[in-house]
């Protein structure tokens, strides 16, 4: 059994469960690939020679800032129109049948592009392809948060980076002997009935307190709006603080500065992504939301404010440059250590039961379009004739990073250990976020109301 402080698998993963959250985690690859290859692949020669220009200046060929912003840029357009439509599918037709849908539609879209020979068309194909990833983005989060008991719900929600229905869905769509027998085949083995039928309980009654399901209004009404807030937070500092230019324009930006291989730098970066993420995984129940996101947020501060520090000297040598890069790296650390987890599990487990998918999908839309305008405009501050700046981004995304750490303070709740219902009844109880971990409920009060609250100093 692993334990630590609150995450516990070996005494809450039954196989159908495993089974489940590790054929949802696999889907989420294609977000990795697409991101990840295309960056390496757009530093490539060949790449460039295929749907590159000519540059009139050095007589080579080039991928214009114009082009770039197009193609790192518009993909976002269809990455927003996947969220909608995966939301509505999942809300009507369940997580299940979105799963389907979305993995039929990618090979579809991965057909379009592996046989592109124009411009035109492999950005057609990649902004059809980013349909999929908003559908993923609009399910797969939701579901895995939906399934997972209290104790490892950071760590499975963590992995967002033979499926069954989610049973709050199923409830919610009052389908309770189906929602019982799917708790029952996510637990059995790891929990006694009483316990199964205790969970049954919260949850329908949770459910239920709300007589319909929440509107965009709503998720601006009463303890909605504070909810909404948050979850919008994560996700605008999610893509704000950076990542994009490391993630997305990191190779061909190394590749410019003419120091190392910058295939080399991508693999590295990639490296510390992927085992940073999965150091996250298993701290984010013990270490708890908040610590994770201070220190994560930290340096990402400290590496763009060094980076953007650099790339103020007049000359930059090859010793600056390697700086610059080594900055990059460290930055990926922070990120992925802070905000890209912990985003992707506050976004599912703060919107209360009835809320949660329009809350989930208004703040995916806004993580879209900060994507789309960070995406967009780098390729202009980057590179000449345009504002050229270079490393000193650094300055712009660090000083985000920097207030990221003020909201969350002041902002970011911590709940490991809270089923979704418990955090419903801190809401309702108006207990400031930063105040959660430190705050008991009395038993009776996950099935009723709160009843004792006790805040911790």
């Amino acid at each position: 059994m692993l334990g630590l402080g609150h995450l516990d698998l070996g005494g809450t993963f039954n196989k159908t469960l495993t089974l489940t959250v590790l054929l949802i985690a696999f889907s989420q690859f294609n977000f990795g690939f697409d991101q990840q290859g295309y960056s390496a692949t757009q530093a490539m020669d060949s790449f460039i020679r295929q749907f590159g220009t000519i540059n009139p200046k050095t007589g080579k060929h080039h991928l214009d800032p114009v082009w770039l912003s197009f193609f790192n840029g518009f993909n976002y357009l269809g990455q927003g129109a996947g969220v909608v439509i995966g939301s509505w599918i999942s809300n009507r037709f369940g997580r299940r049948m979105c799963m389907f849908t979305m993995s039929i539609w990618a090979m579809v879209c991965a057909t379009i592009v592996l046989t592109a020979r124009s411009r035109d068309q492999i950005l057609i194909g990649r902004v059809f392809n980013y349909i999929y990833i908003g559908m993923e983005l609009a399910v797969v989060p939701v579901f895995q948060s939906e399934i997972a008991p209290e104790k490892s719900r950071g760590f499975v929600v963590g992995t967002y980076q033979i499926s069954l229905f989610s049973p709050r869905w199923l409830i919610l769509k009052d389908r309770g002997d189906e929602a019982m027998t799917a708790l029952r085949r996510f637990r059995e083995g790891k929990y006694t009935e009483e316990e199964i039928q205790h969970e049954y309980r919260t949850i329908h009654d949770a459910v239920h307190k709300t007589v319909r399901q929440g509107s965009f209004v709503d998720i601006f009404r009463g303890t909605n709006l504070k909810r909404t807030y948050i979850v919008a937070g994560a996700n605008f500092f999610l893509q704000a603080t950076g990542q994009i230019f490391t993630s997305i324009y990191g190779a061909i930006y190394v590749k410019s500065l003419g120091t190392v291989n910058p295939f080399n730098i991508t693999i590295t970066i990639a490296v510390v992504n992927v085992c940073t993420s999965l150091l996250a995984m298993v701290l984010t129940d013990k270490l708890g939301r908040r610590t994770q996101v201070f220190v994560g947020a930290s340096v990402q501060t400290a590496a763009l404010m060094t980076m953007g520090g650099i790339g103020t000297a007049t000359v930059l040598t090859h010793s600056l440059k390697s700086g610059i890069i080594a900055m990059m790296v460290v930055f990926t650390f922070g990120y992925s250590l802070g905000w890209a987890p912990t985003s992707h599990i506050l976004s599912p487990e703060i919107p209360n039961t009835k809320a949660r998918d329009m809350t989930y999908r208004t703040a995916s839309v806004l993580n879209i379009a900060v994507q789309f305008a960070v995406s967009f405009s780098l390729p202009y501050l980057l590179y000449e004739p345009y504002a050229a700046l270079g490393s000193r981004v650094g300055f712009i995304f660090g000083s985000i990073a920097a207030i990221s750490l003020v909201f969350a303070y002041f902002s970011v709740p911590d709940c490991s250990g809270r089923t979704l219902e418990e955090i419903d009844q801190l809401f309702e109880a108006h207990i400031p976020p930063r105040h959660f971990r430190g705050t008991k409920l009395d038993e009776s009060s996950v099935d009723e109301n709160v009843k004792a609250l006790e805040v911790s100093p």
